[in-house]
């Protein structure tokens, strides 16, 4: 009886640590964080796209005007 009950504990112990396993959901974790951050990126270029284009046309303006 003793036996029987080591080798069911040690069962339960091992599918317990098969269900805490943790490696699967960091790596979901890291790519949606990487999604999110394109996602916002992509959306920053968008709604300030022109406003940043025109910043560097000005800068490259000023720029060129800085020969020697």
């Amino acid at each position: 009886m003793t036996g029987l009950m080591v080798s069911m504990l040690a069962f339960v112990a091992g599918v317990k640590d098969k269900l805490d396993s943790e490696k699967g959901a960091t790596a979901t974790e890291y790519s949606l964080l990487v999604a999110f951050i394109a996602f916002a990126v992509i959306g920053g270029a968008t709604l300030f796209g022109d406003a940043l284009s025109l910043w560097f046309k000005d800068l490259g303006t000023t720029v060129s005007g800085w020969k020697n």
